[in-house]
């Protein structure tokens, strides 16, 4: 097996300021997926915008994530070389990280699964044959992000997600880039002040979400070991999540090919406009057009998003809104 390239070293520490505590070397281990893997493409739905404090992207082409497991903080940075991919991981959580980097990376999942009954989705399946669904393990990372996501635009939420990070989550073990951070624990997220979630350009009902989920955070990541729509009934007993937020946490914690987001402003548009020509396709017109592939319809819709072909834009977008400022 071949040695893995060296863990970066830490970044100096700018003048003046408290210096970082020395790094612990990495935990490694090495992985040889059964086929092609893009892990820009498998790892991309983890990411909440080009500025979220626990997931990096970087120009080597090496993916770093961190991420509060269940053993506590850990960060974890990939990278492929020669067919292999390697992980590298810092912090209490680092040997969790590790253990489940193949689900991570899509070894729980089968592309071959999926038959494409329409040629748009035959040519972006050859185009993208890396692609693969994540399985993370974990379900508030996923969950919390979706909840913020409710009702306004994905820029918005991002942001907010960004400001709640990193006020109150804590810095990313090991060498990590830049700001990055470990997303609070449910604990924290439960004494967040409510001005401070509006400040966070998040109101009420968002923040409520939140709080009542982290309130039973336990019994929620009890639900990564059970299927998909299983899963889904039990997320969505809190108030305030309903079939958008629990689809978009399974697709991401638990891998989940099947799992369609309904309810979604703009997906139905895309779907009917990239299966049938319909830019004006609701809920129902899109779930008709994906029984083709029951059991793989998720897959379907991000084959779909990847192929680019969406409906031209005839109105404005959707103008941003922010509460801190009253």
């Amino acid at each position: 097996m071949p040695a893995a390239p060296a863990a970066p070293s830490a970044p100096a520490a700018p003048s003046g300021a408290v210096p970082r505590q020395a790094v612990q070397p990495a935990r490694e281990r090495i992985w040889a997926p059964d086929g092609p893997l893009d892990l820009g493409l498998v790892l991309g739905p983890l990411r909440r915008g080009p500025g979220d404090p626990t997931f990096r992207a970087m120009p080597d082409g090496s993916v770093w994530r961190a991420s509060r497991t269940p053993l506590g903080p850990g960060t974890l940075r990939v990278f492929a070389r020669g067919g292999q991919v390697c992980g590298q991981a810092w912090g209490p959580g680092a040997e969790w990280l590790l253990e489940r980097l193949p689900e991570l990376l899509g070894a729980a999942d089968d592309p071959s699964a999926f038959e494409p009954r329409h040629r748009l989705l035959a040519l972006t399946r050859h185009r993208r044959p890396g692609l693969r669904l994540t399985r993370t393990g974990l379900v508030l990372e996923s969950l919390i992000p979706s909840i913020l996501e409710q009702k306004v635009t994905t820029a918005e939420a991002y942001a907010s997600w960004r400001v709640l990070v990193r006020k109150y989550g804590e810095p990313a073990p090991g060498p990590a880039p830049g700001r990055m951070c470990v997303m609070p624990a449910p604990r924290t997220w439960a004494l967040i002040p409510s001005w401070e979630w509006h400040r966070a350009n998040v109101d009420y009902k968002r923040a409520s979400a939140v709080l009542r989920a982290v309130r039973v955070a336990a019994r929620l990541e009890e639900a990564v070991r059970m299927p998909p729509a299983a899963a889904r009934e039990r997320l969505e007993l809190v108030s305030g999540i309903g079939p958008w937020t629990s689809a978009e946490t399974v697709q991401r914690s638990h891998g989940a090919a099947d799992a369609v987001t309904v309810g979604d402003l703009h997906l139905p548009g895309i779907v009917g406009f990239a299966l049938a020509g319909n830019r004006g396709a609701d809920d129902a017109e899109m779930l008709r057009l994906l029984e083709p592939y029951a059991g793989q319809r998720h897959r379907a819709v991000r084959l779909i998003l990847l192929s680019g072909r969406v409906p031209p834009r005839r109105a404005p977008r959707m103008p941003k809104g922010d509460i801190g400022r009253l």
